[in-house]
């Protein structure tokens, strides 16, 4: 029950005036209330049924798919409901965003949101189906992928310096293999070019495991990927480790400096994931599901569980999260226009 108690208004021209401004500002203290009422309501009757956690990549084909389907395993004890996993393949990921973007905005479909569809698809596809900063609602960062960069061993490079200057030397011989055109194997080399101002050819793959095969070969000369995909190789001396695109040195293969420790400042790539809703999602629903996943992220069973799928724990509020996001927009905006990148497999 909510009692409101409204003040006279004083020092008014006319009793109609003051009634008027009163009753208008009655209304305005009303709303407000009812507004942090059936917030808290929202909140404690949240979650009463089944949740559903979108995928937007097919099943088992990526680290992305074990690592949500395990985050929705571990959720669903402190939400008290199931959550149903279901994948939305389709365009790099694009199909099940925009599925999600224009859900019912309940808190009963959320996203397993990758840097890709999210971050770089604005500005690769002209005709994207939502806005990833209008349309989604932020609820939390749980964890970056970070990327190194491996080289064929027969080039005759040992370090990031070393293969600037003979990138440089040979302007236009050398190759990098990708995942497709827009991916971010492939902006993480355009993003190493624009900053030293070397030129190398792309060769664009449809998936990962020919582009490993063809490094290991010789076919193509480097490639910027996750670890989990390339430390087997580098411990196996088939592929040379030269970089690690990261901040700080990765728990992963610490051994390895990163790109800022050999002189390229600021260079960060990889992926990340994290957990969206629609817009206007209420806000104490967004609060709960954010602090359900912080409880699993403090655990040290999650993090080293994204050890194992070569991510690492990395959790950030809904607001934080906000402001990453449209950083990475910006940030991959400018390498997408600079390199010309056109929509491509991934």
């Amino acid at each position: 029950m909510v009692s409101i108690e409204v003040m006279p208004c004083l020092a008014m021209p006319s009793n109609f005036a003051r009634s008027s401004l009163c009753w208008a500002v009655a209304c305005m203290i009303l709303a407000a209330l009812l507004d942090v009422v059936s917030g808290g309501a929202w909140a404690q009757a949240y979650p009463n049924k089944q949740i559903r956690l979108v995928i937007p990549f097919v099943a088992g084909a990526s680290s992305n798919d074990i690592i949500g389907r395990a985050l929705a395993l571990k959720l669903a004890p402190g939400l008290g409901q199931t959550i149903l996993v279901e994948n939305r393949p389709g365009q790099a990921g694009n199909m099940g965003s925009e599925m999600v973007s224009k859900a019912v905005p309940d808190g009963y479909t959320l996203l397993l949101a990758i840097n890709g569809p999210i971050a770089i698809s604005p500005s690769v596809y002209p005709d994207l189906g939502y806005d990833s900063t209008r349309d989604l609602t932020p609820v939390a960062l749980i964890a970056k992928v970070p990327y190194m960069l491996g080289i064929n061993p027969q080039v005759p490079a040992r370090n990031v310096k070393e293969l600037v200057a003979l990138a440089k030397s040979k302007p236009g011989e050398l190759n990098f293999g990708t995942t497709g055109s827009g991916g971010t194997p492939h902006l993480c080399i355009e993003l190493l070019m624009s900053m030293v101002g070397m030129k190398m050819v792309h060769v664009p793959y449809k998936g990962g495991a020919q582009t490993m095969t063809d490094l290991v070969g010789g076919q193509v000369q480097m490639y910027c990927s996750g670890y989990s995909a390339m430390v087997p190789l580098v411990k196996a001396g088939k592929v040379r480790a030269i970089g690690s695109a990261t901040l700080k040195r990765s728990d992963l293969l610490p051994e390895l400096p990163t790109f800022i420790e050999q002189g390229i400042s600021d260079f960060e790539v990889g992926s990340w994931i994290g957990i969206m809703g629609p817009a206007r999602m209420q806000q104490p629903i967004t609060r709960r599901l954010y602090d359900e996943v912080a409880k699993i992220m403090a655990t040290s069973d999650m993090k080293s569980y994204l050890l194992s799928q070569g991510a690492e724990a990395s959790l950030m509020a809904p607001e934080e999260f906000g402001g990453y996001i449209k950083a990475e927009i910006v940030k991959w905006a400018k390498v997408v226009k600079a390199a010309g990148v056109k929509p491509g497999a991934e």
